[in-house]
């Protein structure tokens, strides 16, 4: 069938809006109609030529839509379900039987290389293939080809084309918290970063009850939404120079956790001399390659402190995702109010606002 999806080529800073070919879905796949896609760093990080990664190619991996059809193996939806669109996972290894499929066996084959596992892609243009598959789905589009283990069938009352982002940058920040991190009912924590993980994560801790939750971000728009969202503090880095003596104002003995989403080197070294006895250091932020894991080895053995590396916030999507859509329901998680939307043709402009903050989270919807 013909789609229209926005196609990232090697040699240009810009997506191009364009007709395609998607195959029919295989025996495991399932056609979604995409009624709204989220636009996460995690695409951007991508489409600026990462490394060994395929193009042209469509990305968009926080997809949400109504199941059009399905292979005849699928067993988990039918044609007319409302799903959000998650990461892929096998399903079958020993993590993903144990409820952690973001540590998945064959998680970076699954989601990162482009195409199917059996090195074909879904998508073609007239110069030929295109790649696919980006975390099961390349939602950049109209229409896309996932799988069982990526789908969440949801209500038909909620609004369909605001869920996407419920599958990687909500999950991710809630769930650190949440599930990764796991913060105790009274406990500090320090959210390094306003974007919609770090507002996400703030959305978290005042769901797990912790007693301070600090925020460290720029822009005062995003400062203002945390305290609306049950931040006690907020910290601007550009009039704070020291963020642990900042930070050890509030909390003379320590943090019990910290949670990064910014990947900066220098943020993550100074998050450690926030954190207090056994206290944590959780990292969701992209950082630069060959950037050493903070801290001193001495500090971490005396004080009993730790590192942890998250993906996806610890998520067993068909859960969790069910977990947070209760919190939205009830007001406890707002995510919408961090979402604007913009229709796909739009989507540099789109990547273009979030990047110079005049939005916090770009869902993009596809026009009929």
């Amino acid at each position: 069938m013909q789609i229209t999806a926005a196609v990232k080529y090697a040699d240009r800073d810009t997506f191009s809006i364009e007709q395609l070919e998607l195959e029919p879905p295989r025996a495991k796949e399932i056609l979604v109609k995409i009624a709204g896609v989220g636009l996460c760093h995690t695409d951007i990080v991508f489409s600026g030529r990462a490394d060994g990664y395929p193009f042209p190619a469509v990305f968009g991996h926080e997809g949400s839509g109504v199941v059009l059809a399905v292979g005849e193996a699928v067993t988990k939806v039918a044609p007319g379900d409302a799903v959000a669109i998650s990461f892929r996972s096998c399903g079958d290894c020993d993590r993903c039987d144990s409820h952690d499929p973001a540590y998945c066996r064959t998680m970076p084959m699954l989601n990162y290389t482009g195409a199917r596992e059996d090195g074909s892609t879904s998508l073609s243009g007239p110069s030929g293939a295109v790649a696919s598959n980006f975390f099961g789905q390349s939602s950049f589009a109209s229409h896309a080809l996932t799988y069982e283990e990526n789908v969440v069938k949801v209500d038909d009352d909620l609004p369909l084309e605001l869920l996407g982002p419920l599958g990687c940058g909500i999950q991710t920040g809630a769930g650190g918290v949440m599930r990764s991190l796991n913060a105790k009912k009274g406990s500090s924590i320090l959210i390094m970063g306003g974007g919609p993980v770090g507002l996400a994560a703030v959305m978290g801790a005042r769901i797990q009850a912790c007693g301070t939750i600090i925020l460290l971000e720029p822009q005062a728009n995003r400062r203002d939404l945390a305290k609306e969202f049950g931040a006690t503090h907020v910290i601007d880095p550009n009039e704070t120079p020291d963020l642990v003596d900042a930070v050890r104002s509030i909390v003379p003995l320590g943090l019990d956790y910290a949670f990064d989403t910014t990947g900066i080197p220098e943020v993550l070294q100074s998050a450690m001399g926030c954190l207090g006895s056994m206290g944590t250091l959780g990292v969701v932020g992209i950082t630069p390659p060959g950037t050493p894991i903070p801290g001193e080895l001495s500090g971490l053995m005396m004080f009993g402190q730790s590192v942890r590396g998250i993906i996806e916030g610890d998520s067993d999507p068909d859960t969790f995702i069910p977990e947070l859509l209760g919190y939205f329901r009830e007001g406890r998680l707002p995510f919408d109010r961090l979402i604007k939307t913009y229709p796909l043709s739009k989507i540099n402009e789109a990547i273009s606002d979030q990047h110079a903050g005049r939005c916090v989270k770009v869902v993009l919807t596809p026009e009929d």
